[in-house]
This record gives structure tokens, sequence and C-alpha cells, in this order.
């Protein structure tokens, strides 16, 4: 009986078998290296793959995933990733995905044990207190958590903006957008949420590094 495990290598084997009949040159053109134009912080849920819901091919986004997109100004695996794209690819957007029915988001709601995850959920748990008025104002529990789904978004995106990396990137007028967006498991579409910061002009003054 063929193991889960296994059924991966015979995934990968169809996979460039098909690639390679689409396109013979696919894998040596992809070994020249890459640059892709978009760095995408999502979701590490494993139904909203990045560049199956956005039908881009490998080498076209980079991509960063954590439970329930978030962006922690302590957290040195994202910033990492944020300081090699904007400051390495040269990537010029940003995009921050959530997602409906985000688990992270939903048990962020609750008051469940759910170990050191916990730790984690808090930061959602503040999205939560920000918008306490507006949340606690929708009587219906998924209505809710899709809201808080939408404002996590927003808030990672405002997060973003606030790092140093972004923000010494706009001072030395590099092109870099940011953006919020939403995507929707029940029927495949993504939703923009107009949330996008396209420099510091946009951020209050407490939040700006100073120019030199």
């Amino acid at each position: 009986m063929r193991s889960t495990y296994d059924k991966i290598f015979e995934g990968n084997k169809k996979w460039v078998s098909d690639t390679l009949e689409r396109d013979p040159t696919f894998f040596e053109n992809l070994s020249r290296g890459q640059k892709p134009p978009i760095l995408w912080i999502g979701c590490s849920d494993s139904r909203v793959p990045a560049n199956e819901i956005t039908g881009t091919l490998p080498g076209e986004i980079f991509v960063h995933r954590n439970i329930a997109n978030m962006v922690i100004h302590t957290d040195m695996s994202m910033l990492s990733v944020l300081d090699y794209s904007v400051n390495i690819l040269e990537v010029t957007d940003i995009i921050v995905c959530g997602h409906y029915g985000c688990g992270g988001v939903l048990a962020a709601m609750d008051n469940k044990p759910l170990g050191i995850v916990e730790n984690w959920l808090r930061h959602i748990k503040d999205v939560y207190r920000l918008h306490q008025r507006e949340l606690d104002e929708i009587k219906n529990e998924e209505l809710r958590a899709n809201r808080l789904v939408e404002l996590n978004v927003i808030e990672q995106v405002y997060d973003l903006t606030k790092s140093s990396i972004v923000q010494n990137a706009w001072l030395n007028k590099k092109k870099l957008a940011v953006h919020g967006l939403v995507y929707d498991v029940k029927n495949g579409i993504l939703n923009d949420l107009h949330a996008t910061v396209n420099d510091s002009s946009e951020l209050p003054k407490y939040y700006l590094v100073d120019k030199k």
C-alpha cells in the first residue's frame, strides 16, 4: 500500500513530465535564478497555495507563510524574508493575503487552551481589541470572524509599512507598494481590501524613520 509520502514523489514526476511537455526549457530557464516582482505573506493553511490561486508559475512570487499571515516585528524569519525581498530581489509589491475560515483567527476568537501557539494568537487578539466595538456589533459569528480576517490583514499591511525595511526602501526612492487581500476558500476568489500603501506619506508621523 502506497503511503502519502510515496505519493509525493509520484506527483512530482508527473508534474515534471507535464511541465516539460508544455515547455521543454522550463527548468533550464528556472535554474538561472529568480527575480520575482512580488513578495507574498500568506497563511500556512494548505488550502491557500500562493502560486495556484494566483495562476502564477514557480519563480514569479517569493513566498513567506505562517499561521494567520502575521507580520510580527520580532519574527526574524519574516524580517529576513522581507529584507531579502526588498533589498536583494527588489520586489515592487508586497501582498499580505488572509483567507476566510482561517483557523488561526477562529482560535484567537476562542479561549480554549492550545499550548505554545497561544503566544502567536495573542497578536490576533490584539487586532480584535483594537476593533472590538465594530466586531462586537456583528452578531453572526461567521461574519464576525470574516471581518476579523479582513481587519487582521489590514493591520499586517500597516505593520509592514512601519518596519524600517519598508520605510528605508521608500526613503531610497524605491518603487514599493504594500497590499491587503483576502482569499475566499468557498469560491476561490481573491478580494482586494483596498488597503494599499504606496509610500510613507500615508503613515502617522510617529512611525516614520527620519530622513538623513
